[in-house]
């Protein structure tokens, strides 16, 4: 009993972390007609946490989580800062491209491209899972479009806030998921949304800005 209420409390505070996407500058009527984007992902000066407190720069959080693992066994922490860095092109690009790509019926891998789109994770939480308690992982981040030839100009500027990964659900309660445990699943559910909804926002203001 004492389980089920921690989860519905987990659950509760998940719903809170409503992910929000807003124009920030331009609009979007430059891609009425366009097939296709070229798609770049930046993860330079991102902030891991968002709490107060616990935030720090993402440089800073791999080092100490590599040094931390590697002293309870040596190289565990060399090995988790690979996964670490590889989640990135294995897992979290590509479930962005194809979210967005299904969504917003924009191809995402066209080096040629008139424009190019720039996915740049401002901060990561990472979450934690260990079965009684966990906290959700989550990004915010940046997405400029701008012209591939001439990158300062840029057509638009996008917020996005809040975005949630990989969730535990009722199998998990039931300890027949393990899959959250491992922060690489629940972070690229999160760039998956992110392309979700950003193709959505694409389709349904296309031509009415």
């Amino acid at each position: 009993m004492k389980k089920i209420f921690l989860i519905f409390l987990l659950a509760i505070s998940s719903a809170t972390l409503a992910q929000k996407i807003k124009i920030l500058q331009g609009d979007i009527n430059f891609l009425e007609g366009q097939t296709s984007l070229k798609t770049e992902f930046v993860y330079d000066n991102m902030i891991i946490g968002k709490n107060k407190g616990m935030k720090k720069p993402e440089t800073e959080y791999r080092a100490e989580k590599k040094k931390t693992y590697n002293e309870k066994e040596p190289g565990r922490g060399d090995t988790w800062e690979q996964a670490w860095i590889a989640d990135r092109q294995n897992r979290f690009e590509p479930q962005f491209r194809e979210l967005f790509s299904e969504y917003s019926k924009i191809s995402t891998v066209d080096e040629k491209a008139h424009y190019t789109l720039i996915f740049i994770t401002t901060m990561t939480e990472p979450g934690w899972d260990v079965g009684i308690t966990r906290m959700p992982a989550f990004i915010d981040a940046e997405v400029w479009i701008v012209e591939t030839q001439n990158r300062e100009h840029v057509m638009v500027k996008f917020l996005l806030t809040n975005a949630p990964g990989k969730t535990s659900g009722s199998m998990w309660a039931l300890g027949l998921d393990s899959s959250n445990y491992e922060v690489g699943i629940r972070l690229q559910e999160a760039y998956a949304k992110s392309g979700k909804t950003l193709g959505k926002l694409i389709t349904s203001k296309r031509g009415k800005s």
